[in-house]
């Protein structure tokens, strides 16, 4: 099995929906960094599991700079931030996405 791994920063802004008061209900932002794990038993045509750059492009195109809430179909959390990662990256099995210092979420795919 072949692995990579590709860290990056994006900038965007959600707001939260949720059950409870929270300052998190109202819009702001976050320079969150992005970790995307990618795997494959077979490399493609190119030696790769996925291209650095195109694990990049397809999060950056759809996410730097967006608000969240536009583009995710559920409360753009960081939990559910990284599923759509997951779920929009090809070969993707993880991805674990850091909103502040100290405070980070993953999802893998089983």
């Amino acid at each position: 099995m072949y692995f990579v791994k590709k860290r990056f920063e994006i900038s965007a802004a959600h707001k939260l929906d949720l059950c409870y008061e929270s300052k998190c209900t109202n819009v702001h932002g976050h320079n969150w960094i992005i970790t995307v794990e990618c795997k494959s038993r077979d490399l493609n045509k190119d030696g790769m599991v996925t291209d650095f750059t195109h694990i990049k492009q397809m999060v950056m195109e759809k996410l730097d700079h967006a608000y969240i809430n536009d583009v995710l179909n559920v409360n753009p959390t960081a939990e559910n931030i990284a599923k759509w990662i997951v779920d929009h990256v090809p070969n993707c099995w993880r991805c674990e996405v850091q909103e502040s210092e100290g405070n980070s979420a993953a999802y893998e795919k089983d």
